[in-house]
């Protein structure tokens, strides 16, 4: 099947109420399309793929030397100094913590082993939101960012909070606002103008609509993440589209130009995971948002992303760099055959089977096309 057969076949057969992609190699873009509602200029929630453009700002400032990969980060934000780690909670439900041994760095914050975690996927955290009253993540209030550590920094894959705290840092180190920051650093520099925290009026006019699957079919959701929010989510914030999201991977498939420097992106495509750390099986705490969550065996992580360690039959090679987004988006950067592809459609439960499918389909159309 040819790339936009994949899209049609995925709408036709009720795997999606609508999916947008687009696919490059180092020569430029080989594939821009749309299928049901959705076009490549359709505006979406990127959701977690929000957080490799967060770790690409951060890392601009490691360029610079105004943030490090291993000094404490409270120097930077001091409010994570004073994270306790989480051992129980006692008769009254109330949480019991200690100190940790050692701090958290900015290389803890974008592997995912600082310790914090997400409500979405780990019953203590959500006990730990439920006893104190403290808001969701998706709130974007600055009280959300305050649970406890689930382990001491470095020692186990935890995905969470951490690059929510990450876009702290860069706020902090360079003085701007994350929505700011990015929009002179990266969105500009990479021509990405439908990108953003905020949805500007051009944008509204194009917005897709989110969707839950049930029984009967799909059933259209109002959802959109806070407007105004006391912090820009740097983990999950922002809204673009397949074809600008992809000027972004195509940088980073290139070497990073203009927005970082060759060393960088190759640093962070390498596993920064302390030896003898995996990524854990994720399950859900919240079945409309999220199915349970297993990964190959051996699944590494780097500045951001995550590593698959053998190649895909017909698909991605071994060291691609990939992650996700909650209403199911996807993208996958692979150096070896210098191929990227970015897959979104707006559904909730994350990871669902159809979904997944799907996208699997387009990858495998994009490799057979080269």
């Amino acid at each position: 099947m040819d790339i936009a057969g994949t899209l049609k076949d995925a709408v036709d057969s009720g795997a999606v109420p609508g999916v947008a992609a687009a696919a490059a190699t180092d020569k430029g873009v080989i594939f821009e399309g749309g299928a049901g509602m959705l076009r490549p200029d359709s505006v979406i929630w990127i959701a977690s793929m929000t957080k490799a453009v967060t770790a690409a700002a951060a890392m601009q400032l490691v360029e610079r030397r105004k943030l490090s990969l291993d000094a404490p980060a409270s120097d930077v934000v001091p409010e994570l100094g004073s994270k306790g780690v989480l051992e129980g909670f006692d008769k009254e439900g109330k949480a019991i913590t200690r100190n940790p041994q050692r701090p958290i760095t900015l290389r803890h914050l974008l592997t995912h082993t600082s310790g914090l975690g997400y409500d979405t996927w780990n019953a203590d955290i959500m006990k730990y939101r439920q006893a104190t009253g403290i808001p969701a993540v998706g709130s974007c209030q600055n009280a959300a960012l305050t649970t406890p550590l689930l382990a001491e920094p470095g020692e186990r894959w935890e995905y969470g909070i951490s690059i929510d705290w990450a876009g702290k840092m860069v706020e902090a180190a360079s003085g701007q606002r994350l929505d700011r920051y990015m929009t002179e650093r990266l969105f500009v520099p990479l021509g990405m103008s439908d990108t953003g925290f905020a949805i500007g009026p051009a944008q509204r006019l194009r917005k897709a609509r989110m969707h839950t699957r049930g029984p009967g079919g799909f059933t259209v959701m109002e959802h959109e993440i806070p407007q105004t929010p006391e912090f820009h989510m740097g983990g999950g914030g922002l809204y673009s589209t397949v074809s600008d999201y992809l000027k972004f991977t195509q940088a980073l498939l290139m070497g990073g130009g203009p927005i970082l420097k060759p060393e960088t992106v190759k640093l962070m495509a390498q596993n920064h995971m302390a030896e003898g750390v995996l990524c854990r099986p994720l399950k859900s705490q919240l079945p409309h948002m999220s199915t349970d969550l297993d990964f190959v065996d051996g699944m590494k992580w780097g500045l951001s992303f995550m590593i698959n360690p053998t190649a895909f039959p017909g698909r991605r090679s071994a060291d691609s760099l990939t992650w996700g987004g909650l209403a199911n988006s996807y993208y996958w950067i692979d150096p070896a055959k210098k191929v990227t592809g970015v897959w979104a459609t707006q559904l909730l439960p994350f990871y669902d089977p159809r979904a997944i499918a799907a996208f699997e389909n387009f990858e495998r159309a994009v490799y057979a096309s080269l």
